[in-house]
């Protein structure tokens, strides 16, 4: 311990034996996220909410699992760059995030707000901690990409997503001013303070492209952000203009189709440091080494299957290589809410799916995602998984329409 040392564990970047302190917390146990990105900045209106916006759209037409947890309590802009308007609703088991029209989940403070033009009026500790419980209390799922947009500056909530949080990386947002070096630094350096990677500084409002004479204007003047960024040693991964369009289509709730290649670089540098484990799973039967492996659930009640799909007590999931059982997991239900179930299997890479009784509607979604199921099955889980391989398990298309049962069976 240092001579100087404050007992403040907290805000010291040091690596001592007598650190006492450990903030990291744990994310809800049915929650799987595998890579956590911070989108910062050292000042307000540089675009930071719309860079984690389109980081979240741009990595969800590559095919992954995408999520936002906006920490920005006191700005919250998110929801309305997806024209998500749906309260988030408590349940007996934790907070679900609102999925966008694209399958992104998202958890924002205005989702919980009776009125999105509500202030929060809150104190630092609070704020804090109600970021920490998007992260601890929020059922998120399968996520292979979760981005924090963080307030900007290096103040109460950055410092409690650094803690408590396993930040993989950050992005940096900038602007093309003349102060821009100041703030870079203040970001990369509380960065360096946290022991976290700067994955690379993104410029906005960079330019602006005259529609009719295709010339760049920079109208905040020539950019020094490639100089600035030599100095830090960190790479400019993006320099995007000034477009009305891109306004627009936030202001409309419609960022999910906006067309732009801005963000592509930063994409595949995001890739490259992706593990190969934490890759989606692809949602057909996938053939690896000569080996050809699925995964079967069943939707269960203690080891039987269920008569009654959304109101079963677990999932059994089964994974087969050449037609063997190798591994089985029992994944507790996640509880019933319209459609979710159906997309929670689908995040899991399950590609069969085997229950007593099953709602119309939840049929209609595995279908869409290319989920076999089989409906009015009897007996032990792993019995009904054995059969199924063997060929000998047949539908019998029953579907529920009771309306006694319409919840249970996951309509």
């Amino acid at each position: 311990m240092s001579e100087e040392c404050s007992q403040s564990c907290g805000s010291c970047g040091e690596e001592c034996e007598d650190r006492k302190v450990d903030f990291s917390e744990q994310p809800h146990e049915l929650s799987r996220i595998k890579k956590v990105i911070g989108v910062v900045s050292g000042k307000g209106g540089v675009g930071k909410s719309m860079v984690t916006s389109l980081m979240a759209v741009t990595m969800r037409r590559k095919g992954y699992h995408t999520a936002i947890l906006d920490a920005d309590i006191t700005g919250p802009s998110i929801p309305k760059a997806f024209g998500i308007n749906e309260k988030a609703m408590p349940t007996e088991l934790g907070l679900f995030p609102i999925s966008s029209k694209t399958g992104i989940e998202i958890m924002s403070i205005n989702l919980l707000l009776e009125n999105d033009t509500d202030p929060v009026v809150w104190r630092g500790p609070i704020i804090a901690n109600t970021v920490k419980q998007f992260w601890t209390d929020v059922i998120w799922g399968d996520v292979d990409y979760m981005f924090v947009d963080m307030p900007p500056g290096t103040g109460d909530v950055p410092l409690t997503v650094f803690q408590s949080l396993p930040v993989d990386g950050i992005i940096i947002v900038t602007s093309p001013q003349e102060l821009v070096s100041m703030i870079v630094a203040k970001a990369v350096n509380m960065a360096k303070m946290m022991k976290i990677p700067v994955l690379g500084l993104v410029e906005n409002m960079s330019y602006f492209k005259c529609p009719d004479c295709d010339k760049k204007h920079y109208l905040f003047g020539e950019s020094r952000i490639e100089e600035v960024a030599k100095q830090h040693g960190i790479e400019v991964v993006a320099k995007m203009p000034i477009d009305s369009s891109l306004a627009g289509a936030c202001d409309k709730g419609l960022i999910e189709l906006f067309d732009n290649t801005w963000l592509d670089h930063l994409a595949e540098t995001l890739e490259v440091n992706l593990d190969e484990n934490t890759k989606e799973n692809t949602k057909e039967n996938t053939k690896e080494n000569g080996e050809l492996k699925m995964k079967i659930a069943v939707a269960s009640d203690n080891g039987i299957v269920s008569g009654h799909f959304g109101h079963c007590e677990s999932f059994m999931i089964y994974d087969t290589v050449d037609g063997k059982v190798v591994t089985t997991e029992a994944v507790p239900n996640p509880g019933h809410k319209p459609g979710f179930l159906p997309v929670f299997l689908d995040e899991k890479g399950v590609n069969v799916i085997i229950s007593g009784g099953m709602g119309g509607g939840a049929v209609d979604i595995f279908n869409e995602k290319n989920i076999e199921v089989i409906t009015g099955a009897q007996g032990k889980a792993e019995d009904l998984v054995n059969s199924y391989l063997l060929g000998e398990l047949v539908s019998t298309g029953s579907v529920c329409h009771e309306h006694q049962h319409h919840d249970e069976c996951g309509e």
